[in-house]
């Protein structure tokens, strides 16, 4: 039948339709639908995990291939980072199965801390990339990627972008039959990664990469030139979307070559592309990835490719963030000459509202932060952040992350700032799933090491930022099974932190005091602030602020900066819209008049 699916519903899809297996990743925006489309759609015969980070994933996944086993393994592109070291090896032991590593990048970057390019990553890794434009073609893609994988014994990166992944298409899918049995797992030296069986794997890998350029030069399912004007575009990704929109009703100016797989580059295609045309404009997000192989292919076939070929490394089109089919029709328009119909007048489109992110009205992290800055009052503290929804924590007015690096970073960075600096008072915040992911290492550095710090673990009992994933401290698996939830304070006090505090966030005179309490003790302690997520919980009864007790003092709006909090005739007001009775604000509230709502008997 035919389904309206999100790209990312798509490739789920289309990899079930591929007969994949097993299924493993870690939750990031804006991959997280792949595996969760996944499991809500397994007809009972695929093994699907949220695994703990995306270097477990990935080595899940590979293992699962080399038993025969088609293979998915999903990701951000910063999660690629974490999974690079299974990443970089499963390409020299190759593969038996079909393996796909999904990876969805974030151009702009809407929700990440890089705008990393996996495609770059493909080409330093020698692993084979395909290239999504569109959910349509995401999900032939899928499971083009898998045949390719089986075909060459080799993992395959497929690559897509944010307005990819998250936008819809009209797609015709067929029956998804059972996935049966893997040929099972046949022992063989290949297996095990050894110096000189990596150097001869690294010379197979080089030597075939001319042969994959060809196959993809001469497939043009992947790799396409349309059109018959002289002035060449060069795009692939979300970007050939783009140019189509832009160039609409003006195709006979131009002529199209549409990257499918980036690597290995189709050389030869690019090079006939390039002779039929006067000029090439490329446009891709992010990395001038295209650009470059073409300005390659100009140095092998003797063209100047100065003054002919224009993108990122002149200046045509912009270095950074997303592309769109106006700007793509104002650089062509530039550089061309061609009025094409794509209009966009600045001056008559309204300024967008400035909208922050912010913590949720309720959120237990609010409480945490606040109770530390308190506690902390006169001390020369310094707070490290990690990713999630506590990086919002450095907002006004709680400025509470001085630094963020990437996910589990703040635990490790707060012991160098401490031995770099032992005047400080060293914090370290981390959400649960975090702890889980890429912070227990880190832990165990701290007390191996003999650190000084106090390590904050926000429990809010699931992974927030991305879609309220379960994670190992809930003791729910993505198969739906239920297991032992793993225990924080346990796993902290089995790797020998001594001085371990469990606290309501939301009760602020307890929390203080138990941070007051840590900040006087030496060596690696930690607090766990333990509330579950106001998603998760049905809100209590909204609160509302006595007017005529009200002294206006704003203390509750300019300490905790909750957005249920505003200011209406220069007094406290709470939206009641918003209020999730969480109470924080009436126990730090000076005049003592912000209560519960009172019942209406009428």
């Amino acid at each position: 039948m035919r389904e309206l699916l999100m790209g990312n519903e798509a490739i789920a899809i289309g990899a079930m339709v591929a007969g994949v297996q097993v299924v493993a990743g870690y939750p990031g925006t804006p991959s997280s639908e792949v595996l969760e489309t996944i499991a809500k759609r397994n007809p009972g015969n695929i093994y699907v995990e949220w695994s703990v980070n995306e270097k477990a994933g990935a080595e899940v996944a590979a293992g699962a291939s080399c038993a025969g086993a088609r293979s998915l393994v999903t990701m951000k592109q910063m999660g690629l980072n974490v999974a690079s070291d299974p990443v970089m090896c499963v390409n020299y032991i190759g593969v038996k199965g079909g393996m796909v590593i999904y990876v969805a990048d974030d151009p702009g970057p809407i929700s990440s801390q890089t705008e990393q390019d996996t495609r770059s990553f493909g080409r330093y890794a020698h692993i084979p990339v395909f290239d999504c434009d569109s959910p349509g073609q995401a999900f032939q893609a899928v499971q083009d990627a898998f045949d390719f994988s089986e075909k060459h014994g080799t993992p395959v990166i497929l690559r897509s972008t944010t307005r990819v992944c998250h936008a819809c298409e009209d797609i015709e899918v067929p029956e998804i039959k059972s996935c049966g049995e893997c040929s099972g797992f046949e022992k063989d030296p290949r297996w095990v990664i050894f110096p000189k069986r990596s150097y001869e794997a690294k010379l197979n890998i080089m030597s075939r990469e001319p042969k994959l350029s060809e196959e993809f030069s001469e497939n043009t399912s992947w790799n396409t030139v349309e059109g018959t004007g002289l002035t060449g575009i060069a795009c692939g990704g979300i970007s050939y979307a783009y140019v189509k929109e832009a160039i609409a009703g003006y195709e006979e100016h131009f002529r199209i070559l549409k990257i499918g797989t980036p690597f290995p580059f189709p050389g030869t295609l690019a090079g006939e592309f390039m002779k039929s045309v006067d000029k090439v404009i490329v446009f891709e997000e992010l990395d001038p990835y295209i650009e470059d192989a073409l300005i390659y292919e100009c140095g092998r076939l003797n063209i100047n490719a100065d003054g002919f070929i224009s993108g990122k490394r002149d200046g045509a089109v912009p270095s950074g963030g997303e592309l769109d089919p106006v700007m793509v029709s104002h650089i062509l328009q530039k550089l061309t000459d061609i009025s094409l119909a794509i209009e966009y007048d600045e001056q008559d489109t309204p300024p967008l509202p400035i909208r922050p992110p912010v913590l949720c009205a309720g959120c237990p992290h609010r409480g945490a932060f606040y109770a530390v800055k308190k506690a902390a009052e006169g001390k020369n503290a310094i707070y490290c952040g990690d990713i999630g929804c506590y990086t919002l924590g450095n907002a006004a007015p709680l400025n509470m992350v001085d630094t963020c690096l990437c996910m589990g970073a703040g635990i490790t960075m707060a012991q160098g700032l401490n031995h770099a600096d032992q005047g400080t008072v060293n914090f370290a915040f981390a959400g649960d799933s975090t702890f889980f992911a890429s912070g227990i290492t880190g832990a165990v550095n701290a007390v191996y090491n003999q650190a000084d710090m106090i390590l904050c673990i926000l429990d809010n009992s699931t992974t927030a930022m991305t879609g309220h994933q379960p994670h190992p401290g809930m003791g729910i698996t993505m198969m739906g099974g239920r297991t032992e939830p793993v225990d924080i304070a346990k796993v902290l006090e089995g790797i020998g932190v001594a001085s371990i505090r469990t606290v309501d966030p939301l009760n602020f005179e307890e929390t203080t005091d138990a941070v007051k309490a840590a900040i006087d003790e030496k060596g690696v302690r930690a607090i766990i602030f333990k509330s579950p997520c106001i998603a998760l919980v049905k809100p209590d009864k909204p609160l509302q602020v006595n007017a005529d007790e009200c002294i206006g003092c704003m203390n509750c709006i300019n300490e905790i900066g909750c957005p249920a909090l505003i200011t209406h005739d220069g007094k406290a007001f709470v939206d009641s819209s918003l209020c999730t009775g969480c109470t924080l604000c009436s126990q730090i509230c000076p005049a003592d008049c912000i209560r519960k709502e009172e019942k209406n008997n009428d």
